[in-house]
């Protein structure tokens, strides 16, 4: 887990925001090359109208298509809730689906969702399946996740806290994330508390370019003259 402070008001002033103006603020200030910290793949928001989400990533690994040696299966591993209630909140489920292929069974369905929420957990995210999605969506828990499922399977926590690697994201135990309808992205810790600021900054420069396309004078002169005064004002 990281070692930097992140308070949950950053949190909640991050979830204010859709991940596209956070993915442009983080790259605003050149961080991270512009093709890493976020989902990619086959990954999708089951419900693209809930507002985004953003939490301390709880990781763990999951299988659904053989029965578990010790005989936890989808929601009695204490052990493992235990582990989730010892993170910082909000909290996000991220557990990779360890089978070959991935879906077999869905772990993750009403009774889960609930739990989670109980323990101020906000989302979920597997490479893997989900079930009861009309029960899920009822509580306002936001999931991503490949298909959705018939039946749970043998789904069962193999282990957590270590890390993963979900549609091309890897994850820490306890690493920020922001999801919404266009996927889901890893926020630097370093720079948390700066984001909401700068997104917001970015959007009235935004709100501008909009402006000068609808007053009915646009041109492309006028064009080239905002996007100097954009790029000087990044300088």
């Amino acid at each position: 887990m990281h070692q930097t402070r992140i308070s949950r008001e950053d949190v909640a002033a991050l979830s204010r925001f859709d991940t596209c103006t956070l993915a442009n603020a983080i790259e605003a200030l050149n961080i991270r090359p512009r093709n890493e910290g976020y989902m990619h793949g086959s990954l999708e928001c089951i419900f693209p109208r809930h507002p985004p989400v953003a939490g301390f990533a709880a990781t763990g690994r999951m299988r659904a298509a053989s029965q578990p040696v010790h005989g936890h299966y989808y929601y009695d591993h204490i052990d493992w809730w235990r582990y989730v209630d010892s993170l910082p909140k909000p909290r996000v489920i991220v557990l990779f689906d360890a089978d070959d292929p991935p879906g077999m069974g869905a772990l993750f369905g009403e009774l889960h969702a609930r739990i989670c929420r109980a323990l101020s957990c906000v989302g979920y995210i597997t490479n893997g399946a989900v079930r009861d999605i009309p029960g899920i969506e009822s509580i306002g828990f936001q999931v991503f996740a490949s298909r959705p499922s018939v039946s749970h399977a043998y789904a069962h926590v193999v282990d957590f806290g270590d890390p993963v690697e979900v549609a091309g994201l890897k994850i820490r135990s306890g690493d920020l994330l922001h999801g919404d309808l266009h996927g889901v992205q890893l926020i630097p810790p370093e720079v948390a508390h700066k984001l909401p600021e700068l997104a917001n900054r970015l959007l009235d420069e935004e709100r501008r370019f909009i402006d000068a396309c609808l007053d009915g004078s646009f041109s492309i002169e006028r064009l080239s003259e905002s996007i100097r005064n954009h790029a000087e004002g990044h300088k």
